[in-house]
């Protein structure tokens, strides 16, 4: 049976395995910067869990809550809210890493620019005319951290690299093959593409993840991608995994 086939079986018979018993899963995609679309997947989850144990659940967010969409700081704000009253995971996704790379003093300013850190900057009240006037990224960073909220540099530090459930592993960019989680490296788990994306063998667990944008949600029998590129095709996906396996959760 082709990758293909076995692909259209799972999305088709929703035959992927059942998440940990008595437990409820919402994972959401790459955020980007997107309020907007964020709180609205805030509402379908809300409105899917009133048919549960509130209790049961958990929300796992995937990672790149910043850049790119022009309200990153909205983004933070409103998962440090919802944190404080239910059971949620944040993971780290690269984007996190080179925002926090470079405000420990890393040379990674230019990378983050290149990949829409002056939109997290100007989410935070930075002024245009600092960042046009090709201010060192000293006097950059000085004004970043008088500007960031004391909870979101922590929220951000408190980040995380990956989440199990039962038979799924959440995780930013995905896993190296044929290596034990154990071992993984943390560069690999929030950037990696060719190696994982290509292999179509058994990983040990399906791998739930984000990072590399596709049209729609890429539900494959060893790994799900759930990063439709919210920031382009306003679409952001949320993959619930429950005692009936994993789907989308659609609209």
């Amino acid at each position: 049976m082709s990758a293909l086939d076995r692909n259209t079986i799972r999305t088709m018979n929703k035959g992927y395995p059942p998440g940990p018993e008595g437990l409820t899963a919402y994972v959401v995609g790459d955020i980007h910067g997107r309020l907007d679309l964020l709180v609205g997947v805030q509402q379908r989850i809300d409105e899917d869990k009133s048919k549960l144990h509130p209790e049961r659940t958990v929300e796992v967010y995937l990672g790149d809550y910043i850049d790119r969409g022009p309200d990153a700081a909205g983004v933070i704000a409103q998962l440090i809210g919802r944190s404080r009253h239910l059971h949620a995971v944040f993971l780290r996704g690269n984007h996190e890493q080179l925002f926090l790379d470079f405000l420990d003093g890393g040379d990674s300013l230019p990378q983050w620019q290149a990949v829409g850190g002056t939109s997290t900057m100007l989410s935070y009240g930075i002024a245009p005319s600092v960042l046009l006037r090709q201010a060192t990224a000293d006097v950059i960073r000085r004004r970043v951290l008088e500007k960031l909220p004391l909870d979101h540099l922590e929220f951000l530090r408190r980040t995380t690299s990956h989440f199990a459930l039962g038979p799924y592993l959440a995780v930013h960019a995905g896993i190296k093959p044929g290596v034990k989680l154990a071992d993984q490296r943390m560069v690999d788990l929030l950037s990696i593409r060719g190696d994982f994306l290509q292999y179509d063998g058994d990983l040990g667990v399906i791998v739930v993840h984000g990072h590399t944008p596709v049209t729609a949600p890429d539900l494959r029998h060893n790994r799900i991608n759930i990063d439709t590129g919210a920031f382009a095709t306003n679409r952001l996906t949320c993959l619930r995994i429950g005692e009936d396996g994993a789907r989308v959760l659609d609209h």
